[in-house]
């Protein structure tokens, strides 16, 4: 079977020196990008994707950090394009390596957002969009996000959820910042399933059915807090005086559970056969996809692909479900064969 990592991180040539130009020096996480050869390094990522084998491809997108914190809707909208332009010639020129590849939504540009997210599946071919948790710090469930909403579900692409946050949110009230990266480790699982809150009971499911979002890292922490967000969410309002949170969960369609089942999830777990497991127990067999958020590991690019495969294969499941989550799902949520 084919193994198809379909949340994987890249800065093409053309994206990266734009952003350069740009930003100037980098700093933290873009720093962190930055510093993985085979993230701008094609040669390095062949010879790492060479370590597993013709069967091994990957779907292409844009490493964090967010466009929306890194330039204005202008810029931001100019480095979508360029991203999803040098990604769509790699897919072009290398389609054995490279099945397909996701745009990168300028979210804070209103004029443009629609329009390019048009352009990217359209005419580029691009097999969904990513976005991030949170958009320059607001929320998903806003009105003005709603268009781009609209337009994914009536494409029937899928959006990619990568969880954003940074050093600034800090782990007590007292203080300015965040300590030994907290922030990373426990913060973009909660980014993760706060977004996924939003959406649900923000409506935006009830508003634009049939939208589909693959959530990086297993789901964030949502499958491993299953009872808290299924029966103990069914007490939403009793906690809280002065406002009837109560109507918000009674107002959607169906039980909020459903609507947390209906996400995907990635099994980009850093080597976690739990969390792969919580996952496909939570959002079922048919919702779960290979990914290995290469090129961040300590080997700069092998060890999560390995591990997770690793992961994977020793699952006691079938040879069915783990086709599945290699090749099958990728192939029923992007509507691609990987023959």
């Amino acid at each position: 079977m084919k193994q198809i990592d379909i949340f994987n991180h890249i800065w093409p040539k053309p994206f990266f020196d734009r952003l350069i130009d740009h930003i100037g020096t980098m700093t933290d996480i873009t720093k962190r990008s930055g510093d993985v050869p085979m993230m701008t390094d094609l040669d390095r990522r062949f010879e790492v994707m060479d370590m597993f084998g013709d069967d091994y491809r990957q779907v292409l997108s844009l490493a964090s950090p967010p466009l929306e914190l890194m330039a204005g809707p202008e810029k931001a909208l100019e480095l979508s394009q360029i991203g999803s332009d040098s990604m769509a010639e790699l897919c072009q020129k290398y389609p054995d390596r490279f099945p397909a590849f996701i745009g990168t939504a300028p979210m804070n540009s209103p004029d443009g957002l629609v329009t390019e997210c048009r352009r990217a599946i359209e005419d580029l071919g691009a097999a969904g969009m990513q976005i991030f948790t949170n958009v320059a710090g607001k929320p998903l469930d806003l009105d003005e996000f709603g268009p781009f909403f609209d337009y994914m579900a009536k494409s029937g692409k899928p959006v990619w959820l990568h969880p954003a946050r940074g050093e600034k949110f800090s782990d007590y009230a007292t203080e300015d910042r965040s300590e030994y990266e907290i922030w990373w480790t426990f913060g973009w699982p909660y980014e993760t399933s706060a977004a996924m809150a939003r959406l649900v009971f923000g409506g935006v499911f009830d508003r634009y059915p049939g939208l589909k979002v693959i959530t990086h890292h297993a789901g964030g922490m949502v499958p491993f807090f299953e009872g808290r967000v299924g029966p103990g969410w069914d007490q939403m309002g009793k906690r809280t005086s002065g406002r009837d949170l109560a109507a918000v969960r009674n107002g959607l369609k169906r039980p909020h559970l459903d609507y947390f089942k209906d996400f995907y999830a990635d099994t980009a777990s850093f080597g976690s056969k739990s969390a792969i497991l919580h996952a496909m127990e939570f959002f079922g067999d048919d919702h779960v996809l290979f990914a290995s958020d290469a090129p961040f590991d300590p080997e700069g690019g092998p060890m999560y692909i390995r591990e997770t495969i690793r992961c994977i294969n020793e699952l006691n499941i079938s040879d069915a479900q783990k086709h599945k989550i290699f090749q099958g799902n990728a192939e029923t949520l992007l509507g691609m064969r990987f023959d």
